[in-house]
């Protein structure tokens, strides 16, 4: 774990509390210095202690370490090849949670994937084959759009959206999204203002389809009278498929805001120099 041995790491612990903040700068320097690896015994030491101060100082200690590793973790993804969608939701997921492990994610939406298959059939046409999905997500396994805690933070977290079966705009898209490109389907993430929603684009059909409306079909038109509503002049990218990236930046957008709602301003921060990595 470090060149210090438990002792050290004991008496280092314990001058965190130090009436010298100097010191106190120094020992959270020399613990930040460690590396995540430090983590572990940071949060016995925080189990085992009695001091308030300390205990407050360990907090702080284990939420950067695991911030810098959030942001390690998501500029090797910005420099992956395929910018794996999942992955992207993973890492969002683990600045709230962050001992969530991949394979635990991976795993249950493999389960909606297969409870999907089961009933899907290859040899019907694309509205056929998109009510299939929209009867598993939304009537057997009951999915369903979170319009009573709209802004709640647990919203952007796809772990917590498995769990509650509720979700905002992106996220259930993004669990349909999954879904219907691993059923092989040409369907992909449509970024509208206020809204996300999904389309399905081959060379012989387009369509659109709200998942946060339980799966709503609808056409192009249907995009430029919703657009004409809120008086915005209709650009291509209002019609035209959005990629990973972009998805996973609106998710933190949307995150961060969650955040300005309840008042909590360094968790905004963080979030904005996330999207700042990302953009960059």
């Amino acid at each position: 774990m470090s060149e210090l041995n438990a002792n050290e790491l004991n008496a280092l612990v314990s001058l965190l509390d130090d009436t010298d903040a100097e010191v106190r700068n120094h020992v959270r320097d020399k613990i930040f210095s460690l590396g995540t690896d430090i983590i572990p015994f940071l949060e016995e030491k925080w189990e085992t202690s009695f001091n308030p101060e300390i205990q407050k100082e360990i907090e702080i200690l284990v939420h950067e370490l695991q911030f810098t590793l959030l942001r390690t973790r998501l500029e090797n993804w910005k420099q992956s090849e395929d910018r794996d969608l999942l992955t992207g939701l993973w890492l969002i997921n683990t600045y709230q949670y962050p001992d969530l492990e991949f394979e635990k994610l991976n795993a249950e939406m493999h389960q909606i994937y297969f409870e999907v298959w089961t009933a899907f059939k290859n040899d019907l046409g694309p509205y056929d084959q998109i009510k299939i999905i929209n009867s598993v997500l939304f009537n057997t396994l009951r999915f369903s759009a979170n319009t009573k805690n709209f802004h709640s933070p647990a919203n952007s977290m796809l772990s917590a959206v498995l769990d509650t079966k509720k979700g905002n705009p992106i996220t259930l898209c993004a669990i349909y999204l999954l879904v219907a490109q691993k059923l092989g389907l040409p369907v992909y993430g449509v970024n509208l203002p206020n809204l996300f929603v999904l389309t399905y684009q081959s060379d012989d059909i387009t369509f659109y389809i709200n998942a946060f409306n339980k799966g709503l079909i609808f056409r192009r038109q249907d995009v430029v009278n919703y657009l004409e509503h809120l008086k915005i002049p209709p650009q291509d990218s209002f019609f035209e498929p959005t990629d990973s990236m972009q998805i996973i930046l609106r998710s933190l957008r949307n995150l961060g805001h969650s955040f300005e709602k309840l008042g909590e301003l360094e968790k905004v921060d963080e979030i904005k120099s996330l999207i700042d990595l990302l953009e960059a």
